[in-house]
């Protein structure tokens, strides 16, 4: 399989119980851009994009369950209150209702839930994708398609490694020089 640098803008937008509503956009002058063939973005968006060329538009819908699936009452979790506390106090700066937190379990996987409550002593955090339960509608324009270069394949195998995925600093979790604020990786705002 070919793996291509691809480079999309679109809007994006969520239908759930019939109501369709505007999500996010990705424009031309910051456009989404992926690999195809490495498992990075959902497999019927890549799917749907991977054959056209520069210049096509696109306009497709994604069920809920091949997307980010049904959602989960089961994945709405409360808390101790005291599980967020730094040196004894509780981070109320960085808890806050709304709010997107990194989480690890006692097997060392990191994952990102949503704040749903806090009250006097719990908070209730949304395990679910924050898409789950929708269906999607990607609607928009390819703005390049073209084979990846062994330096942007490289580049995504260090990123899933848990490298820094070659945002240079420019994300907004990334230090100056790299990484060191704790990208690990991960930040989707890495170009």
């Amino acid at each position: 399989m070919e793996n291509k640098f691809i480079t999309v803008a679109y809007k994006l937008y969520t239908i759930e119980d019939g109501d369709k509503d505007f999500a996010e956009e990705a424009t031309a002058e910051k456009p989404f851009e992926f690999i195809s063939g490495v498992g990075l973005t959902l497999p019927q968006f890549e799917e749907h994009i991977k054959d056209l060329q520069a210049g096509e538009t696109f306009d497709f819908v994604i069920d809920k369950e091949n997307a980010y699936g049904i959602y989960d009452e089961r994945q709405v979790v409360t808390l101790p209150k005291k599980t967020f506390e730094i040196d004894g106090k509780f981070d109320s700066e960085h808890i806050v209702e709304g709010a997107i937190i990194p989480l690890m379990n006692a097997e060392g996987q990191r994952f990102n839930a949503s704040v749903s409550e806090i009250t006097e002593n719990e908070v209730t955090v949304d395990l679910n994708h924050p898409l789950a339960g929708c269906d999607l509608q990607f609607m928009g324009t390819v703005i390049e398609s073209r084979l990846a270069t062994n330096e942007e394949l490289a580049a995504v195998a260090k990123m899933m490694s848990g490298g820094c995925g070659g945002c240079g600093g420019g994300c907004e979790s990334c230090g100056e020089g790299g990484c060191e604020g704790g990208c690990e990786g991960g930040c989707n705002g890495c170009n």
